[in-house]
C-alpha cells in the first residue's frame, strides 16, 4: 500500500505557494501597467479580427497603421502560427464585417505587398461587459456553493464538504494562475473550461469520499480501532487505479486537442489539460486532508 498521505505537509506548501505565486504577481501586474489579466474582447469589449496574412509581418506596423486611421490603443497578439495576428479595437460596429474589412483596408494600406485575409470576427457592445464579468464570476460562485452543499447532503458532514470546496477552489486558483503567469487571455471560454473541470474533479473526489466513508462505517463496524490517516492512504489506494486511468485517458485527449486543434481551441485545451492534471493531484493530496482536519474537529478520532 502507497503512503500517499505522507507527502501531504509537502503539497500543502506548494499548493500555498502557487496561490501565493497568483496572488503576488497579480498585484505586481496591477501596479506596474495596470492591469492583470489579459481579457478577450468578450469581457473588454470592443470589436476583435483574426487576420491571415501571406507572410509574417511586423505587428507594430500594425498598430502604428491603425493608430495613424483614428483607431487608438489598439493591440496585436501573435498566434504559433507566425502569419495569423489577432487585432483588436475599442470600436464596437453591429456590423462587423464592414468593420473588419476597413481595418484590413487600413493595414493593406500600410503594408501593400501583403495579401490579407479575414478569418474570423466579432464585436462585443462595451455595456455589455460589466454584466458578462459578473454572470462569469455569479457562475463560478454558484457552482462552487451547489457543490458545497451537494457533498454536504451526499456524506451529511461538514469534513467531507469542505473537502470538495477548498480542492475546487484550488483548482479554479490553479488553472487562472497559468494562464495569468502565461498572459493568456481570459474569455467565456476559459470560464466554461473551469466549471467543467469543477464537475470533473468532484466526480473523482466524490468516488475517493464514498469510498473512506465505507471504510469507516467498517472500521467502527468491526471495531478495528484503525485511525483516520490509515482509513484515508487505503481508501486512496483502493480507488488510485482507476483515478490514474481515467485521468491519463482525458488527458490524452485533451493533449491531442491542443496540439491538433488550432489555435482556436488551444487556450480551452490548455485550461483543459492544466485542471486535470490539478483536479487529480487536489482529489489526493488536498480534499483528503482537507476532509481530515474538519473531521477531527467533528470529535472523530484521528
Amino acid at each position: 500500500m502507497i503512503d500517499v498521505l505522507k507527502y501531504r505537509y509537502y503539497t500543502a506548501i506548494i499548493s500555498l505557494a502557487i496561490c501565493l505565486s497568483f496572488v503576488g504577481y497579480y498585484v505586481y501586474l496591477v501596479n506596474t501597467r495596470g492591469y492583470a489579466f489579459n481579457y478577450s474582447v468578450d469581457f473588454d469589449g470592443g470589436t476583435q479580427i483574426r487576420l491571415k496574412f501571406d507572410k509574417p509581418v511586423n505587428t507594430a506596423t500594425i498598430r502604428a497603421a491603425l493608430e495613424n486611421q483614428g483607431w487608438h490603443g489598439a493591440t496585436t497578439r501573435e498566434f504559433s502560427n507566425s502569419q495569423e495576428i489577432l487585432v483588436r479595437v475599442k470600436d464596437f460596429s453591429s456590423d462587423v464585417k464592414t468593420l473588419a474589412t476597413r481595418i484590413s483596408a487600413a493595414i493593406k494600406e500600410a503594408i501593400p505587398d501583403v495579401s490579407i485575409e479575414v478569418l474570423e470576427s466579432e464585436s462585443i457592445r462595451p455595456s455589455a461587459v460589466e454584466a458578462l464579468r459578473f454572470n462569469s464570476f455569479l457562475a463560478l460562485a454558484f457552482g462552487l456553493l451547489a457543490m458545497f452543499l451537494y457533498t454536504a447532503f451526499r456524506f451529511w458532514s461538514v469534513a467531507f464538504a469542505m473537502g470538495v470546496f477548498v480542492s475546487l477552489f484550488h483548482d479554479a486558483i490553479v488553472v487562472l494562475a497559468v494562464f495569468l503567469f502565461l498572459d493568456r487571455e481570459v474569455s467565456i471560454n476559459l470560464i466554461s473550461a473551469v466549471l467543467t473541470l469543477l464537475g470533473y474533479s468532484i466526480s473523482d473526489t466524490i468516488v475517493i469520499f464514498a469510498r473512506i466513508r465505507e471504510n469507516l462505517a467498517e472500521n467502527a463496524a468491526l471495531k478495528r480501532h484503525m485511525s483516520l490517516a490509515h482509513v484515508v492512504t487505503l481508501s486512496i489506494n483502493q480507488t488510485l487505479r482507476r483515478t490514474i486511468l481515467l485521468s491519463a485517458a482525458t488527458a490524452l485527449t485533451v493533449m491531442a486537442m491542443l496540439l491538433l486543434g488550432g489555435e482556436s481551441l488551444r487556450d480551452l485545451s490548455l485550461a483543459l489539460l492544466v485542471g486535470i492534471i490539478f483536479g487529480t493531484y487536489s482529489s489526493i493530496y488536498i480534499a483528503s486532508p482537507v476532509m481530515m482536519l474538519f473531521h477531527k474537529e467533528e470529535g472523530q478520532p484521528s
